[in-house]
């Protein structure tokens, strides 16, 4: 996606020209203020949002992982991408269609969190930018699951061939603070243009695949912008594990703002440039049908991949959207069984193995 929109040369541009980077997560401190620590960041997130969630998701825990504990939470019909050795013979006898079981996941589980920081990731339209709602759900979710006990890991990819970094699981604060400190740094470190490659997100959920070798509750954090390809590898990793998708937006990547001018863009991965008239009323309905495109193919893949998808957007409010989700998650599962459908409040429709929110 776009890295900046401009009309002239800001002064953002002119410090990068110095050698200088640019601060590219907005609403971050400036180039004169140091960033906080991650034992700052976090004790801001305990306060800002872990305490409105405090008590609001208690009793949901057990039923947002189901897994391979041995406590029979339901039955529901086979779909095709369940694990026939779930397959519950005497209900398919008698309902003449196939029925899996589920069960309730063991309270400790390990929880790993597959992050893309590539430089798309970087843009932000307001105070917040997606890297930085990328570091701020990952330190919530960390906390939140290691209250339990759970492991927690981290692997993080910015744009290399390879991980930029692997955190085995482990559980308890210190090693916490390890997993933002190595986003916190990734985040500041500067891109330089030799370095900037397009985001290959099938080829490095492959490389997570093979990292992970015990099942894992997994959160593949990413904007989902890239290149084409990632739904099959996706699908792979959700058979074996119990994958969420938590998808990155900003509201400007849905539509154009209108009578914005002559403007030079410049896709932050590719280094593209590209002159556009924000008063065409033309460009600004392609630039609308092309994100709606894009939106298809995503809900597409999830869905053949059988993920459910926590969706944070930059102007929103964190605690809204994972409580929206925890509600949303529960209430399909509720649902499962016959694959029926269901729509609660003003949220898209809810079917089995596909919870959007």
């Amino acid at each position: 996606m776009f890295s900046w929109l401009r009309k002239k040369r800001t002064e953002a541009t002119a410090s990068a020209s110095r050698g200088q980077p640019e601060a590219s997560w907005a609403g971050a401190p400036g180039a004169d203020t140091s960033w906080p620590n991650a034992a700052q960041w976090l004790q801001r997130l305990e306060w800002t949002v872990l305490k409105r969630l405090d008590g609001q998701l208690q009793g949901d825990y057990r039923s947002l992982f189901r897994g391979s504990g041995l406590v029979l939470a339901d039955l529901r019909e086979y779909q095709a991408h369940d694990d026939v050795r779930h397959i519950d013979w005497n209900v398919t006898a008698r309902m003449q269609t196939p029925y899996v079981r589920e069960h309730q996941e063991d309270r400790e589980i390990a929880a790993w969190f597959v992050v893309d920081l590539s430089a798309s990731v970087a843009f932000g339209s307001g105070p917040t930018s997606k890297r930085q709602l990328a570091c701020n759900a990952v330190a919530v979710l960390s906390k939140m699951l290691s209250q339990h006990g759970n492991r927690v890991g981290l692997v993080l990819f910015t744009g290399q061939d390879r991980a930029h970094s692997v955190v085995p699981a482990r559980s308890g604060r210190r090693h916490l603070l390890h997993i933002v400190h190595q986003m916190l740094q990734a985040g500041q470190a500067p891109v330089h243009a030799s370095d900037v490659q397009t985001s290959a997100l099938g080829p490095w959920l492959a490389q997570a695949q093979s990292v992970l070798k015990r099942r894992s509750a997994v959160f593949v954090v990413s904007d989902f912008i890239s290149s084409p390809g990632w739904g099959k590898p996706l699908a792979q990793l959700a058979r074996r594990h119990e994958v969420v998708a938590v998808r990155l937006r900003d509201p400007l990547e849905m539509a154009w703002p209108d009578n914005t001018g002559m403007l030079l863009v410049q896709d932050a991965e590719s280094g593209e440039q590209l002159l556009v008239d924000g008063n065409d009323a033309g460009f600004r309905q392609r630039f609308a049908q092309q994100a709606q495109d894009r939106e298809a193919a995503l809900l597409s893949n999830l869905s053949q991949a059988g993920v459910d998808c926590l969706e944070l957007n930059t102007d929103e409010a964190m605690d809204q959207a994972l409580l929206r989700f925890a509600q949303l998650r529960k209430r399909a599962s509720q649902l499962s069984t016959g694959g029926r459908t269901a729509t609660v409040g003003s949220q898209r429709p809810l079917q089995t193995g596909g919870v959007h929110a």
